[in-house]
């Protein structure tokens, strides 16, 4: 098995070449649900993926039912700011695909009610939210503490 982060209909190229350089880096998996927000160009993705991309492993899935069908039996994590637990409150294990949702969004009512759980970051003051890579970013640094280096 193998760790995931799954960018569900995603509305930012720059972000999703971001997170395609996040996942090279700490060896997830990048699932991309579709439709995205914009086409999807090769191009768009040069600069922030930079040549990150040939070394990462990228599924495009046509929708959400496709994603679901591809991974059976895995548990599916949802980042929100209506999470319901804190991020270092959970223990990860191999094969979680921690699921992200789109930046102006997040994941309709579906989505919320057909993942395992749900988990946020817990916020200073009056902060509402990070950046959908910054969030992934922390989480998968935490997934990745727990399950590759315990």
């Amino acid at each position: 098995m193998s760790l995931h982060l799954a960018l569900y209909q995603p509305d930012i190229p720059q972000n999703v070449g971001a997170a395609i350089r996040l996942c090279a880096c700490l060896g997830f998996s990048l699932d991309i649900i579709e439709p995205c927000a914009f086409p999807w160009k090769e191009s768009e993705f040069r600069r922030t993926a930079m040549d990150y991309k040939e070394i990462a492993n990228i599924t495009r899935h046509s929708s959400w039912a496709a994603f679901q069908d591809a991974y059976p039996g895995q548990r599916r994590l949802l980042m929100t700011t209506k999470g319901a637990k804190n991020l270092y409150n959970v223990t990860f294990q191999d094969g979680d695909i921690l699921l992200m949702g789109r930046e102006s969004a997040g994941v309709p009512d579906d989505v919320h009610t057909a993942v395992n759980d749900r988990l946020l970051i817990p916020m200073s003051g009056t902060a509402r939210s990070l950046n959908i890579v910054n969030a992934a970013a922390i989480a998968c640094g935490e997934i990745t503490r727990q399950v590759r280096f315990t």
